[in-house]
C-alpha cells in the first residue's frame, strides 16, 4: 500500500512542477536602476502550485503530519479548485497513515460527491476500509451502497460482502444476505462471523435444516479452538436455538449443555435450555437450572421472565407453597423497577439525558458503586448489553481514542487541520450519544411493554396456583391418587453412583452460587 501510494504522489507531482518552470520561463527581467541603490527584493512566497508539489513531496518522505497540514491548507485555495478531488484524496490518505479515521472519512466523502471520475472510485474504497475500521453504520452504508463489486480489489472483496450481508440482513431480504454471507472466502478474518451470520439468516427464513447444517460446520471448523473460543461458544449456542425453533427438545438441551460455563454464553443458554426442559417435562432438570439462574452471582441480571417460568414449573409438579413465594418475589422485584422505568420515560424526552443515565451505570460497572442512579442498575445493564448499544458504545471509544491522537501532539492540536478534526470529532461524539440516547428509550420502552405482559401472565398463573389448590384438596378429600411422574423413580443414590458429590445436608441447594445442581424434591400432586 505504502508503494503505491508513492507512486500516486509522485504521478501527481509532475503537473504542478512542470507549470512552475513554464511560469519562471515567461517572467519578464527587470531593468537595473542607475538613479539610486537597488532596495533588497522581499522573498516572495511560493504559488500555489509550487505549494501543492511541496506537499507532495513531504508525503513522499513519510512528513504524514505536515504533508497533511498543507494539504489541508491547499484544498481550500480557489486557484486549485480543479486540483481539489486530488488533494483531498491524497490528504485522506495522509490522516489514514495518521490514524486519523474519521477525519479522514470525511475527506473520502467529499471526493465521492465531487463526482471526479479519476479519484470516486478509489476514495470509495478508502472510504470503506476506514468506516469498518470504526464500526460507523452510516458512513458504512454510504460508502458501501456505492462500491462496484466488479471493480473493488481482492483484498476488500471479503469485507465488503460481509458488509453488504449485513445491510441485506436490516432490510429482511435474507436471500440475498445469504449469497453475500456465502461470497466471504474461508482464509478471511470475517468469515466465521459471516457464516455465523448466514445461518442467522436461513433461522429468520425459518429454513432450520440448513441453518442446523451451517452452524454444526462452524462447530466442526473450530474444533480445535479453545473450549471457550468466541466463535465456537456462539455456534454451540446457535445450534442449540437451532433445535429449539425445530421443536427437538432433547437435541436443544444437549446443545446447551455443550456451552462451557466460563463464557458469558452460558447464562442465557442455562435460561433457554429451562424452557426446553419444561417443553419436554423434564421438571427436575429444570429446577436444577434455577438455583444458578437465581443465585447471587446473577442478582444484577434482568431476567423476570425467568421467575415466571420457575413458578410454570413449580405448578407442575403441584408445589404451590414455593409457586407463590416466586410470584411474590416477581412482583416486589419488578413491580418497583417497572414503575421507575414508567417515571423516568414520562420524566424527559432529552436524549443526552438518556445517554447520560446509561454513562453513570457504565461507570458502576467498572469503578465507581456509588453513582446515583434513577433507574435500577439491572435495567441499564441490560440495556448496555443490547447489541445495538454495544456498537454504537464502540464507534464512541474509537472516536475518543481518536481524539486522545490529536490533543497528543500539541502543534498538531494546535494547527488548522488539529482543530477541525477535534471538531468534527466533537460533533460525531455528541450525535452519536443523541443516537445511543434514542436506542436506550427504545429499549425501554419495550421493557415496560414487557413487564406489562408479564404481569398478566403472573396474574394467570397466580390463578392456576389457587385453582390447583382447590384441586389438591378435592382430590385428597376425595382418596384420590395420581399416580407416579416423569423423573419420580430417580433418587439420589443414581447420581452418588454417577460419581456426582453431595454435600452433607438434606436440603436442596444452596442460592448463593452457581454450579451444576440436581433437583431431587418429589412433585406434590398426589
Amino acid at each position: 500500500m505504502r508503494k503505491l501510494l508513492l507512486l500516486l504522489i509522485a504521478t501527481s507531482m509532475v503537473m504542478p512542477v512542470m507549470g512552475d518552470a513554464q511560469t519562471s520561463r515567461q517572467a519578464p527581467a527587470k531593468r537595473p536602476t542607475t538613479a539610486r541603490p537597488a532596495a533588497p527584493r522581499k522573498a516572495q512566497p511560493p504559488n500555489a502550485k509550487a505549494q501543492l508539489a511541496r506537499a507532495l513531496q513531504m508525503a513522499q518522505n513519510g512528513q504524514y503530519a505536515a504533508a497533511a497540514n498543507n494539504l489541508f491548507t491547499l484544498a481550500r485555495k480557489p486557484e486549485l479548485a480543479a486540483e481539489r478531488p486530488q488533494i483531498k484524496y491524497i490528504l485522506g490518505t495522509m490522516l489514514m497513515q495518521l490514524k486519523l479515521y474519521q477525519t479522514a472519512a470525511f475527506q473520502f466523502v467529499d471526493v465521492i460527491r465531487s463526482g471526479s471520475p479519476r479519484y470516486s472510485k478509489p476514495a470509495i474504497e478508502k472510504l470503506s476500509i476506514v468506516a469498518d475500521g470504526l464500526g460507523d453504520d452510516t458512513i458504512l452504508n454510504y460508502a458501501i451502497s456505492r462500491v462496484d463489486l466488479n471493480a473493488i480489489p481482492a483484498s476488500q472483496k471479503d469485507m465488503v460482502y460481509f458488509r453488504l450481508g449485513e445491510i441485506q440482513r436490516r432490510n429482511k431480504d435474507y436471500a440475498k444476505a445469504i449469497d453475500m454471507f456465502s461470497r466471504v472466502g474461508a482464509n478471511s478474518s470475517y468469515f466465521y462471523q459471516a457464516t455465523y451470520n448466514r445461518g442467522l439468516c436461513e433461522l429468520e427464513a425459518n429454513e432450520v435444516p440448513q441453518a442446523i447444517t451451517v452452524f454444526q460446520n462452524m462447530i466442526d471448523g473450530r474444533a480445535s479452538a479453545p473450549v471457550t473460543d468466541t466463535n465456537k461458544v456462539q455456534a454451540q449456542l446457535a445450534l442449540a436455538r437451532a433445535y429449539y425453533q425445530k421443536k427437538d427438545w432433547d437435541a436443544a438441551i444437549e446443545a446447551y449443555s455443550s456451552v462451557p460455563r466460563d463464557t458469558l454464553a452460558w447464562h442465557d443458554a442455562i435460561f433457554e435450555q429451562s424452557w426446553a426442559m419444561l417443553r419436554s417435562a423434564r421438571f427436575r432438570s429444570a429446577m436444577s437450572n434455577f438455583q444458578t439462574l437465581h443465585s447471587a452471582y446473577y442478582e444484577d441480571f434482568y431476567m423476570p421472565e425467568s421467575l415466571l417460568l420457575r413458578a410454570i414449573v413449580y405448578l407442575y409438579i403441584c408445589k404451590y407453597d414455593e409457586m407463590e413465594k416466586v410470584l411474590n418475589l416477581f412482583e416486589s422485584t419488578y413491580g418497583p423497577i417497572r414503575s421507575k422505568i414508567g417515571n423516568f420515560i414520562k420524566s424527559t424526552n432529552d436524549n443526552m439525558y438518556y445517554y447520560q443515565e446509561l454513562e453513570k451505570a457504565k461507570v458502576i460497572k467498572t469503578t465507581d458503586k456509588s453513582a446515583n442512579l434513577h433507574l435500577p442498575y439491572i435495567v441499564l445493564r441490560n440495556i448496555m448489553d443490547q447489541g445495538d448499544v454495544k456498537r454504537a458504545m464502540n464507534y464512541l471509544a474509537r472516536l475518543n481514542q481518536e481524539k486522545t491522537r490529536v490533543e497528543g501532539s500539541p502543534t498538531f492540536r494546535a494547527s488548522a487541520l488539529g482543530q477541525y478534526s477535534l471538531k468534527i470529532l466533537a460533533n460525531r461524539s455528541k450525535n452519536t450519544k443523541l443516537a445511543i440516547g434514542d436506542m436506550m428509550k427504545v429499549h425501554l420502552l419495550n421493557m415496560r411493554t414487557e413487564l406489562h405482559d408479564l404481569y398478566e401472565q403472573s396474574g394467570f398463573i397466580r390463578y392456576e396456583m389457587i385453582n390447583g389448590r382447590k384441586e389438591s384438596v378435592k382430590k385428597k378429600i376425595a382418596g384420590k391418587d395420581l399416580g407416579e411422574q416423569i423423573d419420580d423413580n430417580v433418587n439420589r443414590k443414581f447420581y452418588v453412583e454417577n460419581g456426582f458429590q453431595y454435600y452433607p445436608f438434606q436440603g436442596e441447594f444452596w442460592l448463593d452460587e452457581i454450579g451444576n445442581y440436581h433437583y431431587l424434591g418429589k412433585q406434590s400432586c398426589e
